[in-house]
Formats: C-alpha cells, sequence, structure tokens
C-alpha cells in the first residue's frame, strides 16, 4: 500500500474503506431492493438494476463552473468553524456542506443548531438556485450539515420507477416538509407518507402500523 499520509492517516483510511464497503456489501445483500443517491443508484438481490452520472448529464464545464462557484461562496462565509470536504462528488448529485463533511460529531449538532437560527442553508440554496437557474437543478436540504444538487426529477421519487410491482409503498421520512430531501416522495401519489423524528419513532410506527394485530 502507497499513500502520501502519514502512516496513521494511511492505516485508518485504508480500514475505513475496507469497512465501509464490507457494509455496503452487507446492506445489498441483506435486503430485496437498496437505493443509495435517491436511486440513482439501485441494487435488487445484491445486483445492480440502474446508475445515472451527474458528470455526463451536465458535462464537465458546467459542473466546474458550479463548483468553483460554489466554493468562492463558502471561502467568503462567516460561521464560528470550518473543516474539509465541502463538496462531495457522487454518482447523481453533489452534496454540499458549508461547515465540510470531515467535521466531528459534536460539531454538526453545534452546526445544526446555528444553521436553525442562521439560516445558512438556506440563504446559500436560494443563491445558488438563482445564479445556475439555467441548469434546471434541485436543491434539497437534508441531515444535520450539508444539502444535495442534482438535475430535476432525480429525487428520491427516482427509485419507484424499479417498483411498479408493489401495490403499496410506505415511506418514512424526518424532511417531508418543502424543500427537504423527503419532500417530493413524501408528498407522491405512489406512496403513503409517514413523517417521523427519529431513527425509535420510526419503529414504533411501523409496530403500530404493520405488527400490531388490527382489532
Amino acid at each position: 500500500m502507497q499513500s502520501g499520509s502519514d502512516g496513521k492517516n494511511s492505516a485508518d483510511n485504508f480500514i475505513d474503506y475496507i469497512c465501509k464497503s464490507l457494509l455496503i456489501c452487507a446492506v445489498i445483500n441483506e435486503y430485496d431492493y437498496v437505493f443509495a443517491e435517491n436511486g440513482l443508484v439501485a441494487y435488487k438481490d445484491g445486483k445492480l438494476l440502474g446508475t445515472q452520472s451527474l458528470k455526463s448529464y451536465l458535462g464537465e464545464e458546467k459542473l466546474k463552473e458550479f463548483i468553483n462557484f460554489t466554493l468562492h461562496y463558502i471561502a467568503d462565509l462567516d460561521i464560528p468553524i470550518k473543516r474539509g470536504t465541502f463538496i462531495e462528488f457522487r454518482s447523481g448529485m453533489l452534496n454540499v456542506s458549508p461547515i465540510g463533511r470531515n467535521c466531528s460529531q459534536e460539531e454538526r449538532d453545534d452546526f445544526e443548531k446555528y444553521d436553525k437560527v442562521h439560516n445558512i442553508r438556506p440563504k446559500m440554496v436560494t443563491v445558488l438556485r438563482e445564479k445556475f437557474s439555467h441548469l434546471n437543478l434541485t436543491f434539497s436540504i437534508g441531515g444535520q450539515i450539508s444539502f444535495d444538487v442534482f438535475p430535476q426529477g432525480w429525487d428520491k421519487t427516482y427509485c419507484l420507477r424499479y417498483l411498479e410491482d408493489f401495490h403499496e409503498i410506505h415511506f418514512f421520512g424526518d424532511k417531508t416538509y418543502k424543500g427537504g430531501n423527503d419532500f417530493e416522495i413524501y408528498e407522491s401519489e405512489i406512496t403513503v407518507g409517514h413523517t417521523v423524528t427519529s431513527p425509535d419513532d420510526t419503529v414504533q410506527q411501523c409496530v403500530a402500523l404493520f405488527l400490531t394485530k388490527q382489532v
């Protein structure tokens, strides 16, 4: 193994990569269907069903224009702390984080509270949506520290094309409000949407819906 990082970072990165790879393999083989990146990367019975490419859709020049502007915007942001990995390039989307995805869990929690007061992500999304309106992109705020950017129609409803044989589909999500990354699939006519507040709440709702005997 050769790396430009020091020994500890090389070992940590390698172990992290192996663990993530094993986890992905375990997940896609454990469930009938697995949808990553809103369903843009889809698996059935452990086999890849289909994938979409943001790079192919936008092209390098438009992609570079967006990334350059976004990084300049983040550089000028005055927020309490910044870490690393402000833009994560994925197969079908970009994940943008003003604080940086390398922050600790404690820093994530602090940024989430700060964002709720100062609206860092909503303000940033407004600027980017106006600046790049010609690219027909969707901006979807999710999680604690970031938002996703992808072409219109590539939201979480994308996965539903693979589920046409199911007569009833339930969706559980916490960001079901307009602008949240669960909104489109929550509102879809194809799904029965449920708003949840935590993993425990999700379990409770599922038990009540599917496991509790109806009297």
